[in-house]
């Protein structure tokens, strides 16, 4: 990998381990300690994604226009500011302030950073987007687990943790990302191409894709958040359930060997990728459904994470492959926000099923979303067949 890759999965693993002590443990601290309910947890938790989505689409359109390095040290400068505010006071309803533009802030620095590890590796194709996700993902392995021990002395200590890594991931940009050249175009040069009913095309198999993958975000943020709580109802400790965060993460890093071998295999078949992912995220919540012990939680997490890795990294490879010249950061702005409704609306409508129901109803109905995710995902690249098809025929019916 290029050295400027190697600082961008530095600066996202630090990025990421400040915020996983945090964010699994965000319902727990809203219900057990704040005193409120899961709706209303799962309400805040949707402000906070709320506002990483308009983040999102702002982070990447910035990368288009101001480039990596600008966008990136805003949204760090943003979230800081809101972390600083955290540590100071974290009651009701003044949580709920900082969670949001926290939210804001780290919403404008992931576009970015996926768009400038496509643009400084581009010959890596999958292999740069997966070594951000890896980076990702031993952040949440070494921030989940130390959270949950450190939040058993004291939440206030989880705070100061959270605000030192992002003080550490600030002073990693500010010095590493400066030297980095990504190449923009404007936007008004893409839009006057010859290929915009090409790109139309693109963007339709992007936004479709997307649902599908919205919906598995939708089943996937319930561990964070109705499971999480599910899991202290039937006296599984804090303690374990961020072990659960740490599974997740050390087997991400542990089994790439396995998995980029396995890979392969699916090289030119993304689709086909995503949607084995699918079908194993729908084995792993029925494996949870009936878990009673933390040995089954374990199990089903297990099961989950082998369908994350097929997934996560898939579907901003897609959206490199199918980004026009000079709009890769606002096509990976998509992406993200896309991935961060799926965490704005899945709590809240996890809470709400849970509150009304029961966590039973919630998982069945989860599984009907990830067979929805898969007929979707299926058919994501009608509309770039049919263009082909078009031009396939334009071009014959010209000879």
């Amino acid at each position: 990998m290029p050295k400027s890759l190697w600082l961008l999965v530095i600066g996202m693993m630090v990025n990421v381990t400040g915020a996983s002590f945090l964010w699994p443990l965000n319902t727990i601290f809203l219900h057990e300690y704040l005193g409120k309910s899961l709706s209303v947890a799962g309400l805040v938790l949707m402000l906070n994604a709320g506002a990483s989505v308009i983040g999102n689409l702002i982070g990447g359109t910035l990368f288009d226009k101001l480039g990596g390095y600008r966008s990136i040290l805003l949204g760090i400068i943003i979230t800081l500011t809101a972390v600083i505010g955290m540590n100071i006071c974290h009651d009701w309803p003044f949580y709920v302030v900082f969670l949001t533009i926290i939210g804001f802030g780290s919403g404008i620095v992931f576009p970015s950073m996926y768009a400038m590890a496509g643009s400084v590796w581009p010959e890596g194709g999958r292999k740069a987007f997966n070594s951000v996700y890896v980076a990702q993902n031993i952040g949440v392995a070494i921030g989940a687990a130390s959270g949950g021990l450190v939040a058993s002395f004291s939440f206030d200590y989880i705070f100061l943790a959270n605000l030192i890594m992002y003080i550490v991931f600030f002073l990693i940009a500010l010095i590493g990302y400066r030297n980095i050249s990504v190449d923009t175009v404007m936007q008004t040069s893409v839009l006057n191409e010859s290929k915009v009913i090409k790109n139309k095309s693109k963007l339709t198999a992007l936004l479709l894709i997307c649902i599908a993958y919205l919906l598995c975000w939708v089943g996937y943020v319930q561990w964070q958040s109705t499971i999480a709580t599910y899991t202290q109802e039937i006296n599984i400790s804090l303690k374990q359930y961020s072990l659960l965060w740490t599974i997740n993460g050390a087997l991400i890093v542990l089994a790439q060997p396995i998995l980029s071998k396995a890979i392969k295999r699916f090289e030119d078949n993304l689709k086909l990728q995503i949607m084995i992912g699918t079908i194993i995220f729908m084995i792993s919540f029925a494996v949870a459904s009936v878990a009673d012990e933390f040995q089954w939680f374990a199990i089903a997490m297990i099961i989950l994470t082998i369908g994350e890795m097929l997934i996560w990294p898939a579907v901003p490879t897609i959206a490199n492959s199918l980004a026009p010249k000079g709009r890769e950061g606002f096509y990976q702005g998509i992406v993200n926000s896309t991935a961060t409704g799926g965490r704005m609306i899945g709590p809240f409508i996890g809470g709400v099923v849970v509150d009304l129901f029961s966590m039973q109803a919630l998982f069945l109905i989860l599984i009907g979303f990830f067979l929805i995710s898969l007929g979707i995902t299926s058919q994501y690249d009608r509309p770039l067949k049919k263009k082909s098809n078009i031009c396939f025929f334009t071009i014959n019916k010209t000879q």
